[in-house]
């Protein structure tokens, strides 16, 4: 697995578990807004410097980690911490992804996943493995512009069948939509809606902008204001059975 980053403690990443966050390397998507851009472009994977091991470096996303290190400090954290996420990039792309996960859960830890959706056929085999405690689908915008906002074109069936997957799976999961002023409105908020209508969890998160960027041109977008993400949250409630702000 190619892992160029690592947070050592999360509150956040996994609901009521402490947990490590693991970044794999490399992504099919260029959302424009996206604030991992190194982890993004597989060009960048050169300008890690791969013969150093710190993972206090690693934290900062400046090395790539060999996994013996992972697990090694993964081993250390044997009781203390729950849960491991694995994010990226998009770590459904790494064929070795199950056997990767197969490792952590050996460890004692519990595993969250966060997928772009765009690979049904490896969350099915997942899942199938019982390797999932919690999956996380960045659902990007309205099937109209999901292309656009994500910057390459999209087989928009296998985003469609990996919801359906995860609604059916059995698995605690939740849905996130970054809004980017420019790219989400009401309007779309309310076909994306649609197409996850019944879901369990639906949080929208607000898109500040960050020095890096894949997109450098997004550094102007300013932010939604406070009023109009819980404006966007009254509209998204009526679909889904819980929805929140990030």
């Amino acid at each position: 697995m190619l892992i160029g980053g690592l947070e050592k403690l999360s509150l956040i990443d996994y609901p009521k578990k402490l947990s490590v966050v693991i970044f794999t390397v490399g992504c099919n998507f260029r959302c424009h807004f996206c604030h991992n851009p190194m982890l993004v472009k597989p060009i960048e994977v050169n300008k890690f410097k791969n013969k150093s091991q710190n993972l206090g470096e690693a934290e900062k996303g400046r090395v790539l980690i060999k996994e013996r290190d992972l697990f090694d400090f993964l081993g250390k954290r044997k009781g203390k911490l729950d849960a491991v996420v694995v994010t990226g990039g998009e770590p459904t792309i790494h064929k070795d992804l199950p056997d990767f996960i197969k490792k952590i859960r050996k460890n004692g830890f519990l595993v969250k996943l966060d997928s772009n959706g765009t690979n049904p056929e490896m969350l099915e085999k997942l899942l199938k493995k019982d390797l999932l405690d919690y999956i996380a689908m960045d659902f990007k915008s309205d099937f109209d512009s999901y292309s656009y906002v994500v910057g390459v074109d999209v087989d928009l069936d296998k985003v469609k069948e990996s919801v359906n997957i995860i609604i059916n799976s059995g698995v605690p999961y939740e849905f996130r939509t970054t809004l980017v002023p420019g790219l989400i409105n009401k309007e779309r908020i309310k076909s994306i809606g649609e197409s996850i209508k019944g879901a369990d969890k639906w949080f929208l998160q607000k898109f500040i902008a960050s020095k890096e960027l894949v997109d450098s041109e997004f550094k102007k977008v300013r932010s939604f204001t406070d009023a109009e993400m819980e404006d966007m949250k009254r509209i998204a409630s009526k679909y889904v059975r819980y929805c929140d702000v990030r």
